[in-house]
């Protein structure tokens, strides 16, 4: 990957074998993806229908997802729709506990927070 392609993020190790640096993209498409699978989202705000996410690629898996990494910390803010019938109370503290973990999991990085925004109610689930 060349630098130009690495737009922001952040160098997670430097060691002997070279630097492993995590885009703040993937941190936003991991936070999506864990998002995505608690029951009760029905989708990521502004996100399109899973059908066409294999179409498109990983781009718009991050959609609905702002990150900032500062110095190892990540604050994650997430606008997703709900589907009607759930505990919005709920289905929040469930999506921000799976985020977290999700995150802290699989890039080491702490998670300081994470700041849900429901942004539409959803008759029918589009997951």
């Amino acid at each position: 990957m060349e630098k130009d392609e690495m737009q922001t993020g952040y160098t997670l190790e430097e060691g002997s074998m070279g630097q492993v640096q995590i885009a703040d993209e993937v941190v936003a498409i991991i936070a999506g993806l864990a998002a995505t699978e608690v029951e009760g989202v029905a989708s990521m705000a502004g996100n399109i229908t899973k059908e066409l996410v294999s179409k498109l690629g990983k781009k718009s898996l991050s959609k609905g997802i702002r990150v900032d990494v500062e110095e190892g910390v990540v604050h994650v803010q997430v606008a997703l729709n709900i589907a009607y019938g759930y505990s919005v109370p709920k289905t929040c503290k469930k999506v921000q506990e799976k985020v977290k973990t999700a995150i802290e999991n699989m890039t080491g990085l702490e998670v300081s927070r994470v700041d849900i925004q429901i942004a539409n109610v959803s008759m029918s689930k589009e997951k």
